[in-house]
């Protein structure tokens, strides 16, 4: 009589008799959606108990009657708030200034800017009110951009908010309206030296950047983030871990190239490898750009955090003020870079780079491991990019999220400028492009400076796309 065989044992003995690959595959999918699961719980549950630890009780005030000052204002049919954001002279928060906020009935109450420089008020009567800026509480170095703005008149209502936006500057003579819309001498010099400044932290970017294209031919659109990963780090290090900020630097400098270097081992050596497109592996670090950003908010938040939190101490030389951060940073970016450039030009791998750079066919006919000059160039320019994200998180004292990618568009410019593929073109690039958007600041409001960068490239592309110590070639 013959055994019967159970329903499916045959399904399962081709299971265990099949590819290891496709077994590691499935329990691969399946670690992968048990991820996704726990991940969705974490999302799902943790916004619901941040709600209920994070919400202040509301006590009322024994003089005002009006709910005490003690987080967020949140709107209901029973009150309103005043609320608002203070920027430095940089667009970035300004925190620890005080607003006070009067009205009838002999309310009284101060907020506080956080570290997204914000503050708000709760009001339980709608009427009009009285919001005036401390400037005893502003930051070292730090003014209104008009003196009569610092008290303002609103009018707020119940179940709404009402926002109001102080702007500072870093220039005393500033606080008059009449400085405010004129072109001066000193205005002019002052934003010449915040572009020098900006110029050598981009130029530390653009450099690596400059290289991974003239290596590999790759324009890497995720170059921005490890600028954002060497910021967050630093805040990490210094704030959270309280590290000396020398310490720090150095490690996140020394941590941000080992990611280049497991970047170029786990990924962009096996692409090369499989002789995958320039246009799929730019897809590739569009997607890493992206997931970095995710990792970045969901890890920090949205919010800019603080690599030191004491307020900045400025220095005025040669009728320039600029914070002791910034005259450090300069330094350190203008050695460093010197010293790339040196390297790059006396050294026996330096030149086995530009060699490779410049044609990498004929650099490997002449005996150059291309490989182990490619993943030496994705660590320089990790390296590099990460030393950027510090000295900017300390000169625009703080760094968040997208950071490293509003600086994206600067940094693609320069190398364009200066001309693709060569580190000294990416070097002066950097430099006229930060010295032009800042000074467009002069006639440009705001953060509209920067679409100077849109229109340089432009130009560039349209009159002399080699760049300025690019070489033009024949296509085709």
């Amino acid at each position: 009589m013959g055994s019967i065989t159970p329903p499916g044992s045959a399904l399962m003995r081709r299971f265990r008799r099949g590819a290891p690959g496709r077994n590691r595959l499935v329990l691969a999918a399946v670690l992968f959606l048990a991820f996704l699961a726990t991940f969705a719980v974490d999302w799902a549950v943790s916004p619901a108990a941040d709600a209920a630890t994070s919400s202040p009780s509301a006590s009322s005030s024994p003089s005002t009657g009006a709910p005490a000052s003690s987080g967020p204002c949140t709107v209901s049919p029973t009150n309103g708030c005043i609320r608002g954001t203070i920027l430095d002279s940089e667009r970035k928060p300004a925190t620890g200034i005080d607003v006070n906020v009067a009205g009838a009935g002999g309310f009284a109450q101060t907020a506080t800017t956080d570290d997204t420089g914000r503050w708000s008020v709760s009001v339980t009567t709608a009427g009009q009110y009285t919001v005036s800026v401390d400037q005893d509480s502003l930051p070292k170095g730090q003014y209104l951009t008009n003196a009569a703005d610092a008290e303002r008149k609103v009018n707020a209502t119940l179940n709404a908010n009402v926002g109001q936006i102080f702007q500072l500057s870093d220039q005393q003579g500033a606080t008059t309206s009449d400085d405010t819309s004129s072109v001066s001498a000193a205005r002019a010099w002052q934003q010449l030296a915040s572009g020098i400044r900006l110029g050598l932290l981009i130029a530390l970017a653009s450099v690596g950047l400059s290289l991974i294209y003239g290596t590999t031919g790759l324009s890497s659109f995720s170059h921005g983030e490890q600028v954002t990963l060497g910021g967050l780090l630093a805040y990490v290090f210094a704030n959270q871990l309280g590290w000396n900020i020398w310490v720090t630097g150095i490690v996140v400098t020394l941590l941000c190239a080992a990611t280049g270097y497991l970047q170029d081992a786990a990924i962009w050596r096996p692409l090369r490898r499989r002789r995958i497109s320039l246009t799929q592996l730019m897809i590739v670090t569009i997607g890493l750009s992206i997931a970095a950003q995710y990792a970045f908010q969901y890890f920090f938040g949205a919010s800019t955090v603080r690599i030191q939190q004491g307020n900045p101490e400025t220095v005025t030389f040669a009728g320039l003020t600029l914070t002791v951060q910034s005259y450090v940073a300069m330094g350190i970016a203008l050695v460093v870079l010197v010293g790339t450039g040196l390297f790059l030009a006396k050294t026996r791998f330096g030149r086995a780079t530009r060699a490779v750079s410049d044609n990498p066919a004929l650099a490997a006919a002449s005996g150059i491991d291309v490989d182990r000059v490619i993943r030496f160039v994705w660590t320089l320019a990790a390296g590099l990019a990460g030393l950027s994200g510090v000295m900017l998180g300390l000169v625009l004292n703080g760094v968040n999220w997208q950071t490293g990618l509003q600086l994206l568009l600067l940094m693609f410019a320069s190398v364009t400028l200066g001309g693709l593929g060569t580190a000294y073109g990416a070097l002066v690039g950097s430099m006229i492009i930060g010295i032009v958007v800042e000074l467009t600041n002069l006639v440009l409001p705001g953060d509209f400076k920067y679409a100077t960068a849109l229109v340089i490239l432009i130009l560039i592309l349209l009159f002399r796309p080699q760049g300025i110590f690019g070489r033009a070639e024949r296509i085709g």
